[in-house]
């Protein structure tokens, strides 16, 4: 079954909304549904139509940060030095939570609403596992490090540096200096 294709208003709608929440959340201002109608000058009913709950929304925004970095991951698997791969990869990837609260909000969250958020970082997780353990088989990162403990010290450094640096060049720096210490723990 196919959905019938959005109207040109209601797409319109939907991309102010869209908008008026990537301010917000760039800002740090929560997203509260009822206030984003009234910035994105629509009815409340009409962000609801779209966006039933404030993690759908959040969620909608951070979509592109996630299409990209899948997109990245899978670049690096091309790479011919796995370990260079992972590092580039990592970089990217931290630079893309210092710049986009977006995704360190809904990577954090215990659960995804939308099923194009659950796909996009079931596929980011399974290309990020495949990158170490391209790394792990290479000899170039220790044995006994998983996916599964790089994701919280990658969610980590990111925390680090937004409390430790005061403008975002800053909070960069510091998370490269950060990354760079857990990458050479890491390093086989």
């Amino acid at each position: 079954m196919t959905s019938a294709p959005i109207r040109k208003d209601a797409a319109r709608n939907r991309q102010r909304i869209v908008d008026v929440a990537r301010r917000l959340v760039d800002d740090g201002t929560p997203l509260q549904l009822n206030d984003v109608a009234r910035l994105a000058s629509v009815g409340v009913a009409t962000v609801y139509r779209h966006f039933p709950t404030p993690e759908a929304l959040m969620e909608t925004v951070a979509a592109p940060g996630l299409e990209a970095l899948v997109a990245r991951a899978e670049r690096a698997l091309t790479e011919e030095d796995p370990w260079t791969a992972l590092t580039g990869f990592l970089d990217v990837t931290l630079e893309a939570q210092l710049t986009d609260p977006s995704l360190t909000i809904v990577r954090a969250a215990p659960a995804r609403v939308l099923p194009r958020t659950e796909e996009l970082a079931t596929e980011l997780d399974s290309l990020a596992g495949r990158l170490l353990d391209r790394a792990r088989a290479a000899g170039a990162v220790r044995t006994v490090v998983t996916w599964d403990d790089l994701l919280p010290l990658m969610c980590g450094i990111a925390f680090a540096a937004n409390i430790h640096a005061d403008d975002q060049q800053a909070r960069l720096e510091s998370g490269r200096r950060y990354l760079e210490v857990v990458l050479q723990g890491l390093h086989g």
